[in-house]
């Protein structure tokens, strides 16, 4: 992760005590929530022998959410201000076989075959560590981000995450890559839905708490916010279309 990604989810976690958005919205998941599957298969793969790892833990609401799954469970994340709040929260609900600390996802301190589960939620994926520090015959999980997420707000505004590679299958690399450092992939699942947001406001608040454009300006972009909230109006509101995947590989 690049020091810009450290600044920006230092400055999220400092304006809303974590990893959130303040903005209103509701969904619409025509094939399932992609955020409930990955949760159910990783229960289905837990177990209260197992030590796990969520990189990219950011607040850790997450991981002291499952922390009962499991015998262990280390979080890390490169943001000083999230785990901050991390910990804070660990301390509040009083749970104690999480551990929470600052490292890289690309250069884990941990030893080599070291955990039973590992798991990403639109955190980073290093493969290679990944394989090292995972024992055999366990399992990987990720939910992450998909090429078409957001395309129409990105064509707008020219620019932000995956920018222009929308015929570049996330999946099809991610299986790719998964395979070639020992893994066999035994669920994979696109997952597209749309997010309605009330109004421009709403739509504002929410692209200042993610990634989708980390240089995101609401005055700087204030034309580019309101020829997509035009373009992309519905009944109900304005239009966001999502793209999640959820992976599950086994180490061999």
């Amino acid at each position: 992760m690049h020091i810009s990604d450290q600044k920006f989810y230092d400055k999220v976690a400092k304006k809303v005590g974590g990893y959130k958005s303040e903005a209103i919205h509701k969904s619409h998941f025509p094939n399932g929530n992609p955020e409930e599957i990955f949760l159910e298969q990783l229960v289905k793969y837990s177990d209260k022998d197992k030590t796990a790892l969520d990189i990219g833990c950011a607040d850790g609401r997450f991981t002291l959410k499952v922390a009962e799954k499991f015998h262990k469970t280390f979080g890390i994340d490169i943001s000083s201000e999230m785990l901050a709040r991390a910990k804070q929260f660990q301390e509040e609900q009083k749970i104690s076989n999480v551990t929470f600390q600052k490292a890289e996802a690309e250069k884990l301190p941990f030893q080599d075959k070291y955990f039973d589960l590992i798991y990403s939620r639109r955190g980073p994926s290093p493969y290679t560590e990944i394989s090292r520090v995972i024992k055999p015959i366990g399992y990987y999980l990720e939910i992450c981000i998909g090429e078409k997420d957001g395309k129409g707000l990105k064509e707008i505004f020219g620019r932000g995450q995956g920018f222009g590679e929308w015929d570049i299958s996330v999946a099809k690399t991610k299986i790719y890559n998964l395979v070639a450092k020992g893994f066999k992939v035994v669920f994979v699942h696109d997952y597209f839905y749309s997010e309605i947001y009330p109004d421009i406001e709403n739509l504002n608040l929410f692209l200042q708490s993610v990634p989708i454009f980390k240089d995101f300006d609401q005055e700087k972009d204030k034309e580019n916010l309101r020829s997509y909230s035009e373009k992309f109006s519905v009944s109900n509101g304005i239009e966001l279309k999502r793209h999640r995947i959820v992976i599950v590989a086994e180490k061999l």
